[in-house]
């Protein structure tokens, strides 16, 4: 039996599609969509011919700030935000990555002030040549690497 469940369309809202399968818990993370009230429909693993495997997340009633769009490009630098007005995608936005990170992404360092005092994280953005991200700290600078990067609770 080849049966295929449809995730319902959202009215208005927001879908963000493109993304890593290892990356939605950390972009739900990211956008402290665990205490949103809206309803919120995601998966993971599902099939994409460009990715492999892809995740998507659906925000119904919810529309995505810039600076919330911009901090989904850390951890998944292809996604797309879809901007969703009566059942209908009305925008297609490329995520951008900001060339200064704050309050989002611990530091690497242990010894770094920011693990140690309540000092909001503060990165300067590089992007290497193969196209990872990296993060310089604006107080040790010590590099945090896309791999490494642990989001801030």
């Amino acid at each position: 039996m080849n049966q295929k469940l449809e995730v319902r369309a959202i009215e208005n809202g927001t879908v963000i599609d493109h993304l890593p399968a290892d990356s939605l818990f950390k972009i739900i993370n990211i956008l402290g969509l665990d205490k949103e009230t809206n309803r919120i429909t995601f998966g993971t693993n599902l099939e994409s011919k460009r990715m492999g495997t892809k995740a998507i997340i659906k925000i119904n009633g919810r529309y995505c700030a810039p600076e919330e769009i911009n901090r989904i490009a850390l951890i998944a630098p292809m996604a797309v935000v879809n901007i969703i007005k009566d059942y209908e995608v009305i925008e297609k936005r490329p995520v951008t990555v900001p060339d200064r990170i704050e309050g989002i992404v611990k530091c690497a360092n242990p010894k770094c002030i920011t693990n140690i005092e309540p000092v909001r994280t503060v990165f300067d953005v590089i992007k290497g040549d193969d196209g990872e991200i990296a993060l310089r700290c604006h107080y040790c600078e010590k590099i945090t690497h896309q791999r490494q990067m642990d989001i801030c609770k």
